[in-house]
């Protein structure tokens, strides 16, 4: 009789575990198939966000696109802005993914020009006050056209129309910011565009070659100072300037082929 108890309990006890590892086979199944689910939605989240960001640079970009065709002379400029920014923003060490953010939302920084009367953009000679005024108005224009997104692209690319003309001493516009209250990335592309600006021929101004360019940014001219620009920046300029030049050769406007 005993014997058949000691048995019975053993057959018992194996049924138990082997219940107990259908039931750990079973939450293993059930755990795998929600991680499955969990990375599906998440990749299919990723898709989304990475579709709508698409969808907004598209959007802006015809934009720039637009601005730019009220000043033809500009041709590439916003393309090698481009270049120099993600340049600079790869010597201060950023991300593969943050350089590739700025180099989409530079192009961006003078899209607020789509509001500036024609003949003001293309006037020559110097602007007078009331001019100069309407003209310094397009980087809050900008701004406006960009804000209110929840996109990291169009907020860096708002960040950059307000203050590519913020100067290092405070002697920018449109607020006067100083020093780190000018974010870095209005830092960045306010060199960039400097430099390409200089480069350029407008209709009120020759091109100026590469040597004569670093000379004014890096020594100043009377009207450029070196205390406009962030100083980390501009040492970076100092050490990798060629590179600013091979761009400015390989996406020249055709005027100045």
């Amino acid at each position: 009789m005993a014997g058949k108890t000691i048995k019975k309990t053993t057959v018992t006890a194996e049924a138990r575990i082997a219940a107990l590892k259908k039931q750990l086979r079973e939450a293993r199944q059930s755990s795998r198939a929600a991680r499955l689910d969990t990375e599906f939605a998440l990749e299919l989240e990723r898709r989304r966000s990475q579709e709508l960001e698409e969808a907004y640079y598209d959007t802006v970009l015809r934009l720039t696109r637009a601005s730019a065709y009220k000043d033809r002379e500009t041709g590439a400029h916003i393309q090698r802005v481009s270049h120099y920014a993600k340049i600079l923003a790869r010597q201060l060490g950023w991300s593969d993914d943050d350089q590739e953010l700025i180099f989409r939302a530079a192009p961006m920084h003078d899209v607020g020009k789509i509001a500036i009367p024609d003949d003001l953009i293309r006037k020559r000679g110097s602007l007078n006050g009331g001019d100069r005024q309407v003209m310094e108005s397009h980087t809050q224009i900008g701004a406006s056209l960009l804000e209110g997104s929840t996109s990291r692209l169009l907020d860096m690319a708002r960040e950059i129309a307000l203050t590519h003309h913020e100067r290092w001493d405070g002697s920018g516009y449109p607020h006067g910011l100083v020093g780190e209250q000018i974010p870095i990335s209005g830092r960045i592309v306010m060199l960039s565009d400097h430099y390409d600006a200089l480069r350029s021929r407008r209709s009120y101004k020759r091109s100026i070659d590469h040597e004569a360019t670093c000379r004014i940014i890096l020594e100043g001219d009377g009207r450029t100072s070196p205390g406009h620009f962030d100083p980390r920046l501009l040492e970076i300029f100092a050490a990798v300037h060629g590179e600013f030049d091979a761009v400015f050769e390989q996406y020249k406007d055709e005027s100045q082929r």
